[in-house]
């Protein structure tokens, strides 16, 4: 079945055990200073140790200027350079090759975080997502770029990487210098094709002066920078010959810029794979090297496909490989209903980027936690009692049960999964099932005992005599103090996504936060004449940037009205009373839908506190993200 992502092969003369990659994705596990620690060294091995051929390490800026974000990696010295030889060692240990991306971010940058110095750039204009206006670099500054990408390249080599890739992608120094839309030069760095493609050929040219014709230098490259007046498909076809000609040994192709940037990591409402097609045709004009493809292949029947069909020579699996660093492993050994895929909801990875944040992952709580979230066997075995099975109540049920413990788990509907499953029923969100498949799925394997459509009660907690409670209740729906809230044609969102209500034309929908948006959207689909009331100014606020571009791209094209600044007065038979700007007016209602939040449920824990030992976790504790509440039940169950 899995025949071509295990098959073997070459980046220039650098033998891979199979097809699959780590590409680099910023982490911010590195220290300010731009040296590297135990947890990003763990982090890296942990793929390693799950079977990739070859691992990329993030964004490694080759000057202090050129660093986008605070906690990035750097070799632009000697004393840099010295613990990347425990890491190479390490993850060369499992049988991985390891390469690192060489990077600046030019105008993308910020003096907030490179040392408070001018962000640089080929020419002195703004990035549009940025307010910092760039120095244009100079000739000479130009020149001495390239030598600080080609000592990075030698320092990289003497710290034990198979090789280096380029960042000529996403509107960093590189593509900027290569972009029309970026270079307005007039010197020999600007102006023609040529001269716009001189600097990155130069820093190819000169890191094989350093290292060696025989040192593979992988191109990573923006196929199309999705902004007008910029790089497309084409020229990038025109692009990578003269590329491979001059001696990379591979070309890694990815597509946008930031101010299109949200594609960069399709979410889970985007299309599968949106930037194979950009690979397929650079195949078509390469002559020997291979081609990466990249974003949004997560499961190992995707990159399957993908090589299959040609349309690549290698797959990168990146936020695969956070969701699971085992992936290749579980692939190879039959275990695929063990991996956890990457459901693409940006909370953990990108959402926290965009925050400066580290690295985490909704479905993989340990990622960069690798030794304190480690599961061990516990040293007493106790019977532990999980009340609620949503998606934090599992969570905690199976880690307790790999520890060791006699868990049982009880949930008062008749299914599992909770708010989870609601939340999955919005157009493009069904990947999101996928994690309560794997949860249920591993219930099963480590034998917890499952009861559902039982409701706890303290009587019951009295017969089973745990040892110890996890409290996973979850929260309720908040019915507001409205005039007419109860007349009939006044449901709740819940109920819509769970089917029990069906969804009727020229409905009102009060509240605009993610759970109304999401139900907008909804409706949008299936039904005419929509309104979300909004109270706030913003609708879907706190929603991670990619998802919420797409959300409101869908409710835009299905003409759903966005009202916010707007409070709802009283609801009417047919009708909502609002007030916008001062302003009271009737809006016409044929139904109306409740989605202004939810309120912590958790009506055991005054019964249980005294008499035994517990914890409270996911929206029962407070109600938030589905990332925070995986994590908890992670916690809890470690810590019993």
């Amino acid at each position: 079945m899995f025949n071509k992502i295990f098959e073997s092969g070459k980046i220039g003369n650098l033998e891979i055990k199979n097809r699959m990659i780590v590409p680099p994705m910023l982490t911010e596990y590195a220290n300010e200073d731009g040296s590297i620690n135990e947890r990003f060294i763990r982090y890296y091995e942990e793929k390693a140790k799950g079977d990739f051929g070859l691992i990329i390490i993030e964004d490694t800026a080759v000057e202090r200027r050129g660093a986008g974000f605070m906690c990035l990696p750097g070799l632009w010295s000697d004393e840099l350079s010295k613990k990347h030889i425990e890491l190479t060692n390490r993850v060369k240990a499992h049988g991985a090759k390891i390469a690192v991306q060489l990077y600046h971010a030019g105008r993308e940058g910020s003096s907030s975080v490179n040392g408070g110095v001018q962000i640089v750039a080929p020419s002195a204009i703004q990035d549009p997502t940025n307010l910092e206006l760039p120095h244009e670099l100079t000739t000479e500054e130009v020149r001495e770029l390239v030598e600080k990408f080609a000592q990075a390249a030698r320092r990289a080599k003497e710290a034990g990487y198979d090789a280096v890739e380029l960042h000529g992608a996403h509107g960093y120094l590189v593509n900027q210098f290569v972009s029309p839309y970026s270079n307005k030069r007039t010197d020999e760095f600007g102006g023609t094709f040529m001269n716009r493609l001189k600097f990155p050929l130069d820093i190819i040219k000169r890191i094989k002066e350093l290292n060696g014709h025989d040192f593979p230098i992988i191109y990573r490259i923006t196929a199309d920078e999705m902004v007008e007046g910029g790089l497309n498909i084409n020229d990038t076809k025109m692009i990578v010959p003269i590329l491979e000609k001059e001696g990379i040994a591979a070309v890694h192709v990815s597509a946008s810029v930031y101010k299109s940037g949200y594609w960069a990591s399709a979410p889970t409402t985007a299309p599968t794979t949106p930037f194979v097609k950009y690979a397929a045709e650079i195949k078509t004009v390469v002559d020997s090297i291979p081609v990466i493809a990249v974003n949004k292949i997560n499961t190992p029947f995707i990159a399957e496909n993908i090589l299959k069909e040609g349309k690549a020579d290698f797959v990168s699996m990146g936020r695969a490989s956070i969701a699971d660093p085992y992936l290749p492993k579980k692939t190879k050994e039959g275990k695929i209903n063990d991996i956890v895929f990457c459901v693409g909801c940006w909370q953990g990875c990108q959402g926290m980027i965009a925050k400066q944040k580290p690295v985490t992952c909704l479905v993989n709580p340990s990622v960069g936690k690798e030794e304190e979230y480690t599961v061990k066997e516990a040293e007493i075995k106790k019977k532990v009692m999980v009340v609620g099975g949503g998606v934090a109540g599992m969570q905690a049920a199976i880690i307790a049960s790999k520890r060791g413990h006699d868990v049982s788990l009880y949930e008062k509907t008749e299914k599992l999964g909770g708010q989870w499953l609601l939340a999955a029923v919005p157009p493009g969100k069904e990947p999101l099932n996928t994690f309560t498949v794997w949860q249920k799925h591993q219930l099963n394997v480590n034998k917890v005992k499952v009861y559902t459509g039982i409701e706890v009660t303290e009587e019951l907690i009295r017969k089973v005599n745990p040892n110890h409670i996890i409290l996973a209740t979850g929260a309720n729906p908040i019915m507001p103090k409205i005039p007419g809230i109860n007349l009939p044609h006044v449901v709740q969102a819940n109920d819509i996504l769970s089917g029990k209500e069906l969804m009727k034309n020229n409905a009102v929908i009060i509240g605009g936060g993610l759970v109304g948006a999401e139900v907008a959207e909804q409706y949008g689909e299936h039904v005419m004449g929509v309104t979300v009331v909004e109270m706030t100014s913003e609708i879907a606020g706190g929603m991670e940037m990619a998802p919420k571009k797409f959300l409101m791209k869908h409710l835009n094209e299905s003409r759903v009205k966005l009202m916010v600044n707007t409070k709802v007065i009283e609801i009417k038979s047919n009708s909502v009373v609002i007030e916008c700007e001062g302003k009271i007016e009737e809006i016409g209602a044929e139904q109306v839908v409740i989605a202004i939040g939810s309120k912590s449920e958790n009506i055991l824990e005054p019964l249980i506190k005294d008499k035994y030992k517990y914890n409270v976790i996911g929206d029962a504790t407070k109600v938030g993200r589905a990332l925070e509440a995986i994590e908890m039940g992670y916690v809890a169950g470690i810590s019993i």
